[in-house]
């Protein structure tokens, strides 16, 4: 039995252990509120000697929204690939290389309004390759140089995160004319394949991804100390500050600075020391360029509407052209097109009908013509009837009053004459003689006597 004086103590030794457990607990539960980064690695992010200036805070972040729920509607798909072309250790006398592949489980195709689709990512050594959205089309390496090559080939969806199950990763050495085991890792090692990030981004965050290949569960390699079996972690240094992680999955990050970013990651031990394997140590430059919005961007920034964001994964989803139209009502546009009546063509006709000066034409000088004779048979008549042939006829009878209207003329002066000679029959014999004369002697007289009198002159 114990005693009351030892009744203290227990109740402390209890209170104790009590407090160490709440203590415990509060510490799991601040520690789940953390970035995973800081506590896989057991410290923030550690900078290195490499690291840019001013310091740059990296933090893991959730995945997008509009991600996330796409990754669920494609983990129903297992994709399983498989290299057909060329054969494992197989000696080709070319250095131009058809590769054939072979993908069941996972729709391949690239949405063509937005250019995102699940594909196939195909590396070539440690150069990746344009991803693969169509399989009918052929995959041909050109200018290849001789030795060894390895082929790696892995499933990826459309935001570039690569698919982890069982057979979604392909892998096949072959050489060119001779072996010489460059770029060839071994099949039995661990290996880290690097897939993301690349090219250009324009959103944060930015994906960090890989495919693990050989990579035994953590499990077994801390089952026993003294096997052969090592124990992994992955370290990941961005513009020179990195980060520990023991997970095979996708990390979402912010911090990158706009312009240049470099990133390296090295398969490890549990030691810190390198998995030596061709490929486990890669790294890779980036351009953040915040300014810019192209389909990813606005995938990670939620700006796609659900229709669209499922157009890349589904290949029966096709965005209709109608929604463009909709959004582009400059198509109404077509209005100045109209124009055409303002300019009404008869009001240039109108003017065209005036233009021609058709008052001229009418032969407004041919009135005097008419008039100048007049004076001129005149005279001839009064010449005719006073008999004085010889002198006045050639003088006053130019050579245009030879024409047969100088006779019309007449006739109304000799009316007139005959009016005022009417009281006179001698003055109107002589009248009714010069009549009679005046036709015989006009046309005949005229035309003889003209060059007659030309040359006296």
């Amino acid at each position: 039995m114990l005693n009351r004086d030892d009744r203290p103590s227990l109740w402390k030794t209890w209170l104790s252990r009590q407090l160490a457990l709440v203590l415990l607990v509060v510490l799991g539960l601040w520690g789940c509120s953390q970035p995973d980064l800081s506590i896989e690695s057991g410290t923030r992010p550690r900078r290195t000697a490499e690291a840019i200036a001013p310091p740059v805070e990296l933090t893991e972040v959730s995945p997008p929204e509009a991600i996330a729920q796409l990754k669920i509607a494609l983990d129903r798909y297992r994709p399983q690939v498989r290299i057909k072309q060329p054969r494992p250790d197989e000696v080709l006398r070319t250095s131009q290389v058809n590769i054939q592949l072979d993908v069941q489980d996972l729709p391949i195709f690239k949405n063509k309004t937005l250019g995102l689709g699940p594909y196939i990512q195909l590396i070539l050594d440690d150069r990746p390759l344009d991803p693969i959205h169509n399989l009918d089309q052929p995959i041909i390496l050109n200018d290849l140089s001789a030795g060894t090559h390895t082929l790696r080939a892995f499933a990826v969806r459309p935001w570039h995160e690569s698919f982890k199950n069982e057979g979604a990763y392909a892998q096949t050495s072959f050489h060119l004319y001779t072996k010489t085991g460059s770029h060839q890792p071994d099949p039995n090692r661990p290996l880290l394949t690097y897939n993301q990030p690349r090219g250009i981004y324009n959103a944060e965050p930015i994906l960090l991804d890989f495919y693990l290949t050989n990579a035994p569960l953590h499990l077994v390699a801390q089952e026993f100390d003294a096997d052969e079996i090592p124990d992994w972690r992955v370290r990941a240094t961005i513009n020179g500050y990195s980060f520990v992680s023991d997970r095979w999955q996708p990390f979402y990050l912010k911090g990158f600075q706009p312009g240049t970013n470099w990133v390296k990651l090295e398969f490890i031990d549990e030691s810190g020391e390198p998995l030596q394997n061709t490929f486990n140590t890669t790294a890779a430059l980036i351009t953040y360029d915040p300014d810019g919005n192209n389909p990813l961007s606005q995938l990670v920034k939620g700006q796609l509407n659900s229709q669209e964001a499922e157009s890349i994964i589904d290949p029966t989803i096709v965005l209709t052209p109608e929604t463009k139209p909709d959004t582009n009502p400059p198509s109404l546009e077509p209005e100045p097109e109209i124009q055409p009546e303002p300019v009404l063509t008869p009001e240039d006709t109108l003017p065209e009908i005036v233009e021609p000066e058709a008052t001229p034409d009418i032969l407004i000088p041919d009135e005097p013509e008419e008039t100048t004779p007049s004076p001129a048979a005149k005279n001839a008549t009064e010449a005719d009837v006073s008999g004085d042939e010889s002198v006045p006829t050639p003088v006053n009878g130019p050579a245009d009053t030879s024409d047969q209207s100088a006779p019309e003329n007449i006739s109304p002066t000799s009316a007139s004459q005959e009016a005022d000679n009417n009281s006179d029959p001698a003055n109107n014999e002589a009248i009714d003689e010069a009549e009679t004369e005046t036709p015989s002697e006009t046309p005949s007289e005229a035309e003889a006597a003209t060059p007659a009198v030309q040359p006296e002159d």
